[in-house]
């Protein structure tokens, strides 16, 4: 690439930067025109081009990437004293590229309209609320448990491939479409990462390619997390970038699912965040609570807390912090620690609504 245009990347980085900060305080322009408008179109031609394909595009890409740049990494250190200034532009054009990808194809979502605007729901809620709606989630954790077990006291084991689960999260969204069009999800583009073991170490259940809009599922996550761990990256598929706001259309999604397998990982799921919240508010109405769940919901919760402890390890908090760091860069102040917005959406939405 000439020596100009790698100049005149590099200046437009910063102008992307500008744009970026002034763009961020107009989030119901990016509501109607990016996220229900641009994205929408772009995002489903993604999915229509790699989502039939086997295998994830977008973990070859990275591949491909992590190699090119060890490469590249190489001559620029063995070239960096006789030119300076090239490998600095090089650099800079790099990153320009990359972050107009990123912003253009997926990352202006996180500056989208809050999600209880958009239900029109409050984003406050009482400790009462909270115990109201806790124990109306274990009336129906311990119904849909006992149904599937005929034991309270026996775990959850779903009879279904992870591959198939991948299948029929779609099924899920299909119910939501009914009354919110928004959430129609069509067509598909879920895998399995091959990069699974990395990610479990790193601590991560999942991710979303913003290249390629595929979503990757950790393949050895358990199987009774799959259905909501594959409904949530669905939910950033769909353009809801902030990881609460995907926690709760996920969750919705496997509530709302036909299958009753999906409904007990989805019921459980919401279960917990309310449980860890109400943990955090009171331990006394917590311990209240936690009494009248199923003891086999419980196993189903240890069976996934053993697998995480199974695979912890010193730089685990390490890829948990950048990450928690890029989301508050991103516009999402409270970074992984959202369970409270979770739980409001929860709270709020379902206080008139059937679960």
């Amino acid at each position: 690439m000439h020596l100009n245009k790698k100049l005149g990347l590099t200046l437009f980085l910063l102008v992307q930067v500008l744009l970026v900060l002034l763009i961020k305080n107009f989030p119901q322009f990016i509501e109607s025109y990016y996220s229900n408008g641009f994205y929408l179109v772009s995002s489903r031609l993604m999915r229509y081009a790699f989502g039939w394909l086997p295998f994830s595009i977008g973990d070859l890409f990275y591949t491909l990437a992590g190699l090119y740049a060890l490469r590249w990494l190489y001559i620029t250190c063995s070239n960096w004293i006789k030119k300076p200034l090239t490998q600095l532009l090089n650099i800079g054009a790099t990153l320009s590229i990359i972050y107009l990808a990123f912003h253009l194809l997926w990352g202006l979502n996180y500056y989208r309209q809050p999600l209880h605007e958009s239900l029109e729901i409050k984003k406050d809620y009482t400790t009462e609320e909270l115990v109201k709606f806790t124990d109306r989630l274990i009336s129906k954790s311990n119904e849909v448990h006992f149904k599937i077990t005929q034991n309270d006291s026996e775990k959850v084991v779903l009879p279904y491939s992870k591959s198939q689960i991948l299948k029929d999260v779609q099924m899920g969204y299909n119910q939501l479409a009914i009354t919110h069009a928004y959430l129609d999800y069509k067509p598909i583009s879920i895998k399995k990462s091959i990069y699974s073991l990395p990610l479990t170490y790193m601590g991560f259940s999942g991710y979303l390619n913003p290249f390629t809009n595929e979503a990757q599922v950790d393949g050895l996550i358990p199987t009774y997390r799959f259905p909501t761990t594959a409904s949530h990256e669905v939910a950033h598929q769909l353009g809801y970038a902030a990881e609460n706001e995907a926690n709760f259309i996920g969750a919705m999604a496997a509530m709302n699912h036909t299958d009753i397998y999906f409904n007990y990982s989805g019921y459980t799921f919401a279960l917990g965040h309310c449980l860890n919240e109400l943990y955090r508010r009171d331990s006394t109405l917590y311990e209240d609570l936690a009494s009248k769940i199923n003891y086999g919901i419980f196993k189903n919760y240890d069976e996934v807390r053993q697998f995480w402890m199974y695979y912890q390890n010193p730089l685990e908090p390490v890829f948990k912090s950048t990450f928690d760091n890029f989301l508050k860069v991103n516009n999402q102040k409270d970074g992984m620690k959202s369970y409270s917005y979770v739980v409001a959406l929860l709270v709020n939405y379902y206080k008139d609504t059937t679960l």
